[in-house]
């Protein structure tokens, strides 16, 4: 995957949220970690498409993990209204992700140079930069 340099990168997951800026090249990224915000976590009417009976049943239905994505969503679009943050790819789970995209702004949208729907939170710096290379 091509990713911009001085481009930014949103690794997010239910619980967690990491914002990196690439200082290498378009096809060698190197990756350095930026400041994360304090979330509030609000919004609990994230997820309520998710509220079937099976998916309670089945523990399927995690409202603060899709309050979290949607939280991280609403910081992205203010900074990208802001100007604050120009080309971005995110990196979610598929369910934070899809509950993300729920959230875009317009704004975001335009920014947004690419999506990878893995869960990849839990890799090194080093083996998070080859997973977006080999994207």
């Amino acid at each position: 995957m091509k990713l911009p340099h001085k481009a930014h990168v949103a690794l997010v997951d239910g619980e967690s949220f990491t914002l990196f800026r690439n200082d290498g090249q378009i096809f060698e990224p190197t990756l350095t970690k930026e400041n994360s915000p304090d979330l509030d976590v609000t919004n609990y009417s994230a997820g309520v498409r998710h509220q079937d009976h099976i998916g309670q049943e089945l523990g399927r239905t995690q409202l603060e993990e899709l309050a979290h994505g949607a939280a991280v969503a609403e910081w992205l679009n203010s900074k990208a209204i802001s100007g604050d943050l120009d080309q971005t790819l995110i990196i979610a789970d598929p369910k934070t992700l899809g509950e993300m995209r729920q959230h875009y702004h317009s704004e975001l949208e335009k920014r947004l140079v690419g999506e990878i729907d893995k869960t990849l939170t839990g890799l090194s710096t080093k083996e998070l930069e080859k997973a977006i290379a080999d994207a």
